[in-house]
């Protein structure tokens, strides 16, 4: 599974980014849930029950890209380590993740995927 995580973990989060900009031409950002209303900033929409209003509130475009950077930077401290065959490395015969050491892909990148499990091209983790 070497880098296909990764190129899968950054495809997913450059999707998200580039439809959080497209949601927010005007540059509010700040969405706002009153009742059955989600406030969009260049508009209102009504009709939803509350709980769903403020579910939709809390994705506003800033949110999601306060979120996409976070999960970037997470990506970023976690890169592969290919096995190097050092025989003074207790872990010489396996990939493993540079960050914490662990077997690639790590637990983190994994946990990164995983809301992402029942898209098509999501690489199975043998």
């Amino acid at each position: 599974m070497n880098q296909d995580l990764v190129t899968f973990l950054r495809e997913r989060l450059d999707e998200e980014a580039d439809l959080a900009r497209r949601c927010d031409d005007d540059g509010c950002g700040k969405w706002a849930a009153q009742g059955h209303t989600v406030d969009f900033c260049q508009g209102e929409l009504a009709g939803f029950h509350p709980a769903i209003a403020l579910h939709v509130a809390l994705h506003d475009p800033a949110r999601v890209l306060r979120e996409v950077e976070a999960k970037r930077r997470v990506l970023a401290r976690h890169e592969f380590s290919p096995a190097i065959g050092d025989p003074e490395l207790p872990w010489d015969n396996r990939d493993d993740c540079q960050y914490d050491g662990e077997p690639w892909p790590c637990d983190d990148l994994l946990d990164l995927a995983l809301p992402y499990a029942d898209h098509p091209d999501y690489p199975r983790h043998p």
